[in-house]
């Protein structure tokens, strides 16, 4: 698997994160910065499981 670049914000509430560069959509979210990181990750892994890794843009 590639690397794939992931953009983490923060909100008043906790934190999201998603990937650049899949296809479709994939987010995590958590408390903290490294929650919602950890989250997205495993997220993009059962997507790329379940849909190939052809959801993966070649950058």
């Amino acid at each position: 698997m590639n690397n794939i670049k992931m953009i983490v914000e923060k909100h008043d509430d906790g934190y999201i994160a998603y990937p650049l560069g899949v296809q479709g959509i994939v987010i995590g979210e958590g408390e903290t910065y490294e929650e919602a990181l950890k989250d997205a990750e495993s997220a993009v892994r059962f997507h790329i499981e379940t849909f190939g890794e052809e959801v993966v843009e070649n950058v």
